[in-house]
């Protein structure tokens, strides 16, 4: 399919046709009808249903055992960081093997840490260290299962697929975010955290049975490379994409200032101007909604250019900070928190399909774990420094600090012509392809 042009004008009998709505719901839905999609997508689900309450168990059942916050602080700290740790060798690991038989592996180990805890918890004979090797195992089994996972879509869904493939996973996450905390308060109220953290293994298990059933196509490029130079490979090609490592640097200011503010301060701020948890609750669910409006614009629209779409969207992050520090009244927080969470999930689903699209997939496991790794190495600091600046200069003042901070990084990257013009590839036979999707998809 061509256009014909007469003095520099599209010829109007060659123009493309125009995708209607009903025929962008049905594309929307188009990878579902993969059956390898299919499985992940709702492997993905299970284990985030399991996900969305541990939290409240895991606090729960460390404040059980010693009353304070240095006993969870410990635990947190021992999740993450293995994961810090390990990510790169993850990445190395999911480009060699088969990414579903990595992500199978890292639910069983997940399965048996969570499961084994339940049982010391019900027991009743449950230490805080027990948790924290809990929290260790998990956050090293996840240094291998989020490269994986990010690599199996790509080899599942053809490329046409892939953008409404990410907002659906994105869709289905933000979606059990929703209840997923005030359940976990209820499960632990009525059954106690063991009860909460079972279900949690039970949920890991499942999703291990059906990554387990995920069949990958045979023509994965293997590598008789060393370990160590497929490190280097994996960092000269993560290097040599400017538009990448820029914007990977953009999150690693922009990650832990966001953390910082709304995950530690947030619920401070709440208990201190808002009255408490209830509003702050209120404020938390904006977000959690305005993540899934996201998500499900991402589905229906494909922006083409994507650099101006991430920095703009990660830019509403600083507004709810920005409000805060201003102390406007509560219900102008939860609009502009609502507004914050969709452009971080437009943001996120169309920076996803953007890389799948450029990033070999032989390559895509190792260049995904720099690039987390870079936004993950900064927040174990924020943490640390964020305790004695609030008590230094006031809650306030921070928080004016970190959403000052996050719309001068967001919009920095906007200065350098290659990250404004950073879009997806439209072609001709791109256009086809949709089109073909949408013909086949689900009536």
């Amino acid at each position: 399919m061509r256009y014909g042009r007469v003095a520099g004008r599209r010829d109007d009998s060659d123009a493309l046709p125009r995708i209607g709505w009903g025929a962008r719901v049905r594309s929307a839905a188009a990878p579902l009808s993969v059956p390898a999609y299919r499985l992940h997508f709702t492997a993905r689900l299970l284990s985030w249903t399991g996900s969305a309450v541990a939290p409240i168990g895991l606090a729960f059942a460390v404040l059980h055992i010693e009353d304070g916050a240095g006993g969870l602080g410990l635990v947190l700290a021992a999740g993450m960081v293995p994961q810090i740790l390990l990510l790169l060798v993850g990445g190395v690991v999911a480009d060699r093997l088969a990414r579903a038989r990595v992500m199978v592996w890292s639910n069983v180990v997940c399965f048996a840490a969570e499961g084994l805890a339940a049982l010391l918890l019900y027991a009743d004979v449950a230490r805080v260290w027990h948790l924290a090797a809990m929290s260790a195992g998990c956050g090293a089994a996840s240094a291998f299962f989020t490269p994986a996972a990010s690599g199996v879509v790509v080899e599942v869904v053809p490329q046409e697929m892939r953008h409404a493939a990410n907002a659906l996973l994105k869709i289905g996450q933000n979606t059990v975010k929703v209840g997923g905390p005030a359940l976990g308060g209820v499960l632990v109220a009525v059954a106690g955290p063991a009860w909460v953290i079972g279900w949690d293994a039970l949920t890991f298990a499942a999703a291990a049975v059906l990554c387990a059933k995920i069949k990958l196509a045979p023509s994965r490029v293997k590598m008789r490379a060393g370990f160590v130079t497929d490190l280097r490979e994996g960092w000269r090609d993560f290097w040599s994409r400017t538009w990448l490592w820029i914007m990977v640097v953009q999150g690693s200011v922009i990650v832990p200032m966001w953390l910082v503010g709304y995950q530690l301060l947030g619920p401070v701020y709440g208990q201190r101007f808002l009255g408490g948890s209830g509003p702050w609750g209120l404020v938390v669910s904006g977000f959690t909604g305005g993540l899934i409006a996201g998500a499900a614009l991402a589905l229906m629209w494909k922006p083409r250019r994507i650099g101006l779409v991430v920095c703009f969207g990660t830019g509403f992050m600083a507004l709810p900070l920005a409000m805060m520090a201003l102390d406007l009244p509560v219900l102008v927080l939860i609009g502009v928190t609502a507004v914050a969470g969709t452009g971080l999930a437009v943001s996120m689903t169309t920076w996803a399909s953007l890389v799948q699209e450029r990033i070999p997939k032989d390559r895509l496991s190792r260049t995904t774990s720099y690039s987390t790794l870079g936004q993950l190495l900064p927040v174990p600091l924020g943490y640390l420094a964020a305790g004695p600046a609030a008590e230094l200069l006031g809650v306030r003042a921070v928080l004016a600090v970190a959403a000052v901070v996050i719309a001068a990084a967001a919009t920095s990257p906007l200065l350098i012509r290659q990250i404004r013009e950073l879009s997806r590839a439209v072609t001709d036979e791109s256009v086809d392809s949709e089109l073909t999707s949408v013909a086949r998809a689900p009536r």
